[in-house]
């Protein structure tokens, strides 16, 4: 592996292991806010020990997910220097006001909901708990903004004195529509992921027969919120949908396999063998008309193809070019008007002229072949994409049969769940965590070769690291993060199995294992 592999690697790999921590966190806030509410509306206590039993295991997610989140940032300046510095007037912008919300806004609220319930009324601490949500929330949704930016730069321009993006417009990055999409897929996603986890844990305690009105009450608030989160992330998924067939065309054919341009309106490939070298999929089943519907609204405008994409990217690495050898001209100090009036004509394709420095250094004299692996270059492998959206939905349609299950089964009050219910709902429990890392592959991966969409090939955007700085760092973040994987799983079954006796009420099962708890 080279040192963009490498780095590429280190990333997805950091990334990867800390949204195993992120969709809990935001989903858990609102669950506790939920059966907090409960609590002050009917003053039933047990309302609020499932409140704070539960934000015992929110309050060790919540610390684990910061831990992890740091190293992540740093590693734009350590790995990604190229990329900070051509980018970072922009990203930075919505990365800064995250990290103010994390560390002061969201971990404030955090401190206030462990430590004020003696302290506050029930009301106030009510507020408190829902204002945790919100900022929890209002934290994911300036990630997602800089992350929707990487997708889809909008409000920005290339100024080739300083050789850097400018921002032209803070609130077209903000409202950017892939932004949005991303940010309420995404919560929503964090929510199920919530849900599944109460549901796991108190099916487990119902099928062991212990703190049974405790798990009662958990499992139905768990069942409707998951019900409705559930509904929430399909809707919006296909909202997503619509935004990637709008702005990463590359993306959706990937996603689709849709080697060909077929006539208006397209087919939604099932199921399917995606074949790189004849560039068909095999064995494929085709439902019509549904791709068209998803990703234009319309049965009459079509979906490119993968064919019809890659003779736009070559006219476009063509034009780029051109545009690589004037920005070369100028800033060698041609600044005539001929020159920059012709740059200023070309500059949107200046990224796609960048893609040929992948393949050779000088890029005016590029061979046809060159160009032709830049062409090529220019998409994703499809197989990664086709299979990890596949995986997505495949997890999206059997929590939503799980929560429909759930929800019946709680709307009718049954008093004992049926067994093979609540053990669906402990083998589900990895279902959320599953969807949400094959649905960040379908992301991050379905942009690639970019680093920003169309405008910086990830490629340049690596810092000038050797192999063996890459391995040292990369070799030190997997065993420490292996460690905090340890350490929440340890914690997390330690106390989902002595249960609210940890909170030491007298109340509930297992006192015992909770005196022992406190001695540890």
């Amino acid at each position: 592996m080279d040192i963009v592999d490498l780095s590429r690697f280190q990333f997805a790999f950091t990334v990867m292991i800390h949204f195993l921590f992120v969709p809990l966190t935001i989903g858990l806030t609102f669950i506790l806010a939920i059966m907090e509410s409960v609590y002050v509306m009917t003053g039933k206590t047990i309302y609020r020990d499932m409140t704070k039993f539960w934000g015992k295991l929110f309050g060790i997610n919540f610390a684990l997910g910061i831990t992890t989140g740091l190293a992540m940032e740093f590693q734009f300046g350590t790995n990604w220097s190229y990329y900070s510095h051509y980018v970072g007037d922009i990203f930075g912008a919505p990365l800064a006001i995250e990290a103010l919300m994390a560390f002061f806004l969201e971990s404030t609220l955090v401190g206030l909901f462990f430590f004020s319930w003696d302290r506050l009324s029930k009301e106030k601490h009510l507020i408190v708990t829902w204002l945790m949500a919100l900022g929890t929330n209002l934290s994911a949704l300036w990630i997602l903004i800089a992350n929707g930016w990487m997708q889809n730069p909008v409000g920005a321009q290339f100024n080739i004195d300083t050789m850097r993006m400018e921002l032209s417009s803070f609130s077209e990055v903000v409202f950017n529509p892939v932004a949005q999409v991303k940010f309420v897929h995404t919560v929503s996603a964090g929510y199920v992921t919530g849900a599944i986890f109460v549901l796991a844990i108190s099916s487990w305690y119902l099928l062991k027969g212990r703190n049974i009105a405790f798990a009662r009450r958990s499992f139905a608030i768990a069942a409707a919120f998951g019900l409705a989160s559930v509904l929430s992330v399909i809707v919006l998924g296909d909202e997503s949908g619509y935004e990637v067939g709008a702005v990463q065309k590359v993306k959706l054919a990937s996603i689709e396999a849709e080697w060909n341009t077929h006539p208006a309106p397209a087919p939604f490939t099932l199921f399917g063998l995606p074949n790189a070298e004849t560039q068909t999929t095999d064995y494929a089943i085709k439902i019509p008309a549904v791709l068209g519907l998803i990703a234009t609204r319309s049965l009459t405008e079509e979906v490119k193809g993968l064919d019809k994409l890659k003779r736009e990217h070559l006219e476009r690495i063509i034009r780029g070019q051109e545009a690589y050898v004037l920005m070369q001209q100028y800033r060698q100090g041609d600044k005539s008007a001929v020159t920059v009036n012709r740059f200023n004509e070309l500059r949107d394709d200046l990224g796609y002229g960048m893609l040929l420095t992948a393949f050779t250094d000088d890029v005016a004299n590029a061979t046809p072949e060159q160009i032709a692996a830049a062409v090529e270059g220019s998409v994703p492998q499809v197989w990664p994409l086709f299979w990890s959206f596949r995986v997505m939905v495949a997890c999206g349609m059997l929590m939503l049969l799980l929560f429909i299950l759930a929800f019946w089964h709680s709307a009718k009050r049954t008093v004992n769940k049926p067994k093979w219910l609540l053990k669906f709902a402990i083998f589900s429990l990895p279902l959320p965590w599953i969807a949400s890392e094959a649905g960040w592959l379908v992301a991050e991966y379905g942009r690639q070769p970019w680093a920003i969409g169309e405008i910086l090939p990830t490629h340049m955007a690596v810092s000038q690291l050797t192999v063996n700085d890459l391995l040292i760092s990369l070799g030190s973040i997997m065993v420490l993060y292996t460690i905090f994987i340890i350490i929440e799983i340890w914690l997390m079954i330690k106390y989902a199995r002595i249960g609210p006796a940890a909170l030491h009420t007298g109340k509930y099962d297992l006192e015992h294992a909770a005196t022992e708890l406190k001695g540890d």
